[in-house]
């Protein structure tokens, strides 16, 4: 995880869940986590029509995307032809009961793009843990034209599993950047990076 945003969020739900897989919904307090509120959001999961739709979104996220984003489908976030399947980030999620971290570029109407890290965590709610998601949104910079130019579309270009299983992991979308001590040249193999914390 690269985001402040995010380091704090994952922080704060490996705490509550302790040394289970997931907390519940009704642990998390709003003012625990105020300083990731404005780019956080919750997901109501129906896992049977593989739909997932927005009920809480943060301030600042509902300004990228200028509208409020409360009652959204979350996969229409990426657009209307999406490279890749946003049902499948939280399949991951509600699947593996682990979470993920994304790679994202959000794209303007006039072309602008925008780096973006999308954390995405399972949440038990009423005995269930496919009914909720928890995560967060997060620009790598606060763009100049926060509020005035939404995003249209979102493209995925990476994607880590948070678990401690190694079988488990998704091979990402895209290579990550090679890390310093990894040797140069074509030869190099692309690697899936696996974050411990995911589950208990």
């Amino acid at each position: 995880m690269k985001h402040p945003t995010s380091r704090m969020l994952h922080a704060y739900w490996n705490g509550l869940r302790g040394a289970r897989a997931a907390p519940e919904r009704g642990e998390i307090e709003p003012g625990e986590i105020r300083h990731v509120l404005a780019d956080s959001l919750i997901l109501e999961i129906d896992a049977a029509s593989q739909a997932a739709t927005v009920r809480l979104a943060g301030t600042r996220l509902c300004a990228l995307f200028g509208a409020e984003l409360r009652g959204h489908s979350f996969g229409g976030l990426w657009g209307e032809a999406p490279a890749a399947d946003p049902w499948r980030l939280v399949e991951v999620v509600i699947q593996e009961t682990a979470g993920v971290v994304v790679g994202l570029v959000g794209v303007t109407e006039a072309g602008e793009t925008l780096d973006l890290e999308l954390l995405l965590l399972p949440l038990r709610h009423r005995g269930k843990t496919q009914a909720r998601v928890i995560g967060a949104l997060s620009p790598a910079v606060i763009p100049t034209w926060l509020g005035l130019r939404p995003i249209v579309a979102l493209r995925t270009v990476s994607l880590r599993i948070l678990t401690g299983e190694a079988n488990a992991a998704l091979a990402p979308l895209a290579a990550p950047p090679p890390a310093a001590n990894d040797e140069p040249g074509p030869e190099r193999r692309k690697r899936f990076v696996v974050h411990h914390g995911g589950r208990a």
